[in-house]
């Protein structure tokens, strides 16, 4: 078996890193960008924790997909049945492809962290799968802290990965949860494991914490671990989880075994960027495939030496490891560009010098589809912004109020309209859609779902320029739309007008 299983963890385990809290309609179009990816299983959060993972599971189920959302929970607290764990019976209410329990297998942790004794804790493991596999759905068993428990006490390690086995577990994930385990030690387990059940499936579930969660997955997979459990850009609880931007290359370009397919790799580099706009996280452009310096070369040597032969100081060529493919993001625009060079030409130009301004457009879909109209088949102007203002004033009880006004223009006709919000960018969309809506009725779907901003040049401090992200949904998809300025109201405003115009696009 050559192929390696892809488990992404990136809205469960992901959402662990400082500062990344992703919101409902984050967490599906990342799902969606994975599927995208080729990833074969991803871990939708713990129902049992918070009730936007519980959403989650709705919305999702509604959607056609071929990636396999997982259900991520513990198994059953000790002295209690498991058809009576509420944890367990909240997993199987969100009705998920695929169940991932994890127990413990470090006696320290049993008698520590569960604080019982090693025979419940078998117990435990056996009754929570047992109950998981009534549903007829696939059950991984995550083995936490598996490498210490192992070096700790190897039979009982090896105990609970029998137990788990004997209950109908379909995988046994190798768990390295505290990330201080090295290669050498990864590879003698595996192979310990392997031996010991020479017919069950493998994973490896690696953190980062001695950074060597790339290596210690490749290690498990070359001693026949067959899925990796990571997370995009590495992000994760403490120094993170083993980094799949990284990984999914390894797999792929050097060991020779197929994940998601040598012809997916051409999107890693947006999607790793995509997600990480998501997060509102700056790209790390050191980041080894993906950043924006993995193939710059400073050095005089290294550069004429490269522009001989890329294979002197790159270890892979720079287009498999997924450099942007703009016709390929095009979608239904790509023929148009492949057949006129000439568009794609100006396409790029422009996208190069909005890129230099500021402008970031792998999450930002709607303002791209919006270049890529403009290019092949000439700007559409459905209004004109003739004038508007922003008022913030606090008033005698000390609230503050926003109030906008706009002046717009379609085609002969004027329209002006003022409205008050709760912010002067909801002050403004307010102005806005009561200025068009008399025009253009549709307008009256769309509401704005998500704001995010970013500081681009924080050194600048109040010049500073800044890029907003604006999400919009109307009854049958959402989008977003991009804007820069040194000032917050114009870059906002630049976003909404993107959103708008894309709306009426949709109808036309």
């Amino acid at each position: 078996m050559n192929r390696i299983s892809i488990y992404d963890t990136t809205l469960r385990d992901g959402t662990q890193g400082s500062g990344i809290n992703f919101s409902l309609q984050d967490k599906l179009r990342i799902t969606e960008t994975l599927e995208d990816l080729g990833i074969e299983y991803v871990e939708g959060g713990w129902p049992g924790s918070n009730p936007k993972d519980i959403h989650f599971f709705s919305e999702v189920r509604k959607k056609k997909r071929r990636i396999k959302i997982s259900a991520f929970g513990s198994t059953r607290r000790k002295n209690i049945p498991a058809g009576k764990d509420e944890n367990l019976r909240k997993l199987v209410a969100v009705r998920p492809d695929a169940f991932c329990i994890f127990g413990k297998t470090w006696l320290f942790h049993v008698e520590k962290a569960l604080r019982t004794d090693p025979e419940e804790n078998i117990r435990m493991i056996s009754s929570s799968i047992r109950y998981l596999k009534k549903t007829g759905r696939e059950v991984l068993y995550d083995a936490e802290h598996f490498f210490d428990g192992f070096k700790s006490e190897p039979g009982y390690a090896i105990l609970t990965l029998k137990e788990a086995l004997s209950a109908g577990a379909s995988w046994l994930v190798l768990c390295d949860t505290n990330g201080g385990s090295l290669p050498f030690e990864i590879a003698r387990i595996v192979k310990e494991v392997r031996k010991t059940f020479p017919g069950a499936l493998i994973g490896i579930h690696a953190h980062n914490d001695s950074d060597n969660g790339v290596a210690n997955s490749l290690e498990a997979i070359a001693e026949g671990a067959r899925m990796v459990q990571g997370t995009i850009n590495g992000y994760g609880e403490r120094c993170g989880n083993a980094n799949l931007c990284s990984v999914i290359p390894g797999i792929e370009l050097k060991m020779g075994l197929q994940s998601i397919g040598k012809e997916n790799l051409i999107k890693l580099t947006r999607i790793s960027r995509k997600v990480d706009e998501i997060a509102n996280l700056i790209p790390r452009s050191s980041q080894p495939y993906v950043g924006e310096n993995a193939f710059a070369h400073k050095g005089g040597i290294h550069v004429s030496a490269v522009a001989r032969d890329s294979r002197t100081y790159e270890h892979v060529a720079p287009e498999m490891a997924g450099k942007s493919n703009l016709i390929f993001k095009a979608g239904n625009y790509g023929a148009a560009l492949e057949k006129h060079p000439e568009i794609l030409g100006r396409l790029l130009e422009r996208i190069k010098r909005l890129e230099y301004e500021g402008y970031e457009f792998e999450n930002a879909e709607g303002s791209f589809r919006l270049l890529l109209e403009d290019e092949v088949r000439g700007k559409k102007d459905f209004f004109q912004l003739k004038e508007y203002r922003v008022i913030v004033e606090e008033g005698a009880d000390g609230d503050l109020r926003s109030e906008a006004t706009v002046k717009v223009k379609v085609g002969s006709k004027l329209s002006y309209q003022v409205a008050e919000g709760d912010g002067p960018v909801n002050a403004l969309d307010s102005a806005l859609r009561k200025a068009l809506e008399s025009f253009y009725p549709p307008l009256k779907d769309v509401t704005l779902t998500d704001f995010k901003v970013r500081v681009l040049n924080a050194q600048k401090g109040t010049a500073a320029k800044v890029r907003v992200f604006i999400e919009s949904r109307d009854r049958e998809e959402g989008w977003v739309t991009v804007g820069v300025s040194e000032n917050i109201i114009e870059a906002s405003l630049i976003a909404l007008l993107d959103s708008i115009r894309l709306k009426l696009l949709k109808k036309k």
